[in-house]
């Protein structure tokens, strides 16, 4: 059975914008896509509200620092087949200095943690793909929470297309399958949750076979 880890922030998580709480298991988009991959493989949720690719962020109850965290979770998941990230959305604050290009820069930081790593064995090296996380909308007060700007959600996912065509990895663009909730601008409900994990399963079962997604198709 191959495994896959699936490294993100809230969304990851399943926040409900309207609670504040987690959707229930079956609409994460990680576990919505382990059951639809059918026993092919395992798929490990490691969401963590208000995580940055790279950005320290002392606001919070625990490190938010996604290039921290991915270190540990190589060691503690290894051996993977499969590395699915899902950030930026967080990077757009103002107090990160509110611009997608900080984003991008943190994205390029956590493949290359993936492709250094020391896994046992060193053959061991998972593939990766880059996930474009939806654009905020309007929220509440017709802005999205935190201050972020909906311009620079929406430059997320040609950035991040271009990197991974740079770099030699997969992207999909979670934001053709799924809106932001009016609620806050940023979250998503539960049914765009679940669409999230049900999108990836055919370009996951394709490159967990050896495939890839070809990236100037629109998947």
């Amino acid at each position: 059975m191959k495994t896959v880890l699936a490294f993100g922030d809230s969304l990851t998580w399943g926040a409900d914008p309207e609670t504040g709480l987690r959707h229930p298991v079956e609409f994460r988009w990680p576990e919505r896509l382990e059951q639809l991959l059918e026993g092919r493989a395992r798929v490990l949720a490691e969401g963590l509200g208000g995580r940055t690719t790279c950005y320290d962020d002392h606001t919070g109850p625990s490190c938010r620092n996604g290039a921290k965290a991915l270190e540990v979770a190589l060691a503690s998941h290894m051996p993977l087949d499969l590395v699915i990230f899902m950030l930026g959305t967080n990077d757009i604050k103002p107090a990160h200095g509110g611009r997608a290009e900080a984003a991008v820069s943190g994205m390029r930081r956590l493949v290359q943690i993936v492709s250094t790593f020391p896994y046992k064995p060193q053959s061991a090296q998972p593939s990766m793909l880059i996930v474009a996380p939806p654009a905020c909308g309007e929220g509440a007060g017709g802005v999205p929470a935190a201050g972020r700007s909906i311009a620079e959600s929406l430059r997320l996912a040609p950035l991040y297309q271009k990197l991974a065509l740079e770099l030699g990895h997969s992207f999909f663009d979670a934001g053709a399958v799924a809106k932001a909730s009016p609620i806050d601008g940023v979250h998503l409900d539960r049914e765009m949750t679940a669409a999230i994990g049900e999108a990836l399963a055919g370009p996951v079962s394709e490159l967990l076979s050896g495939g890839r997604i070809r990236l100037e198709e629109k998947v």
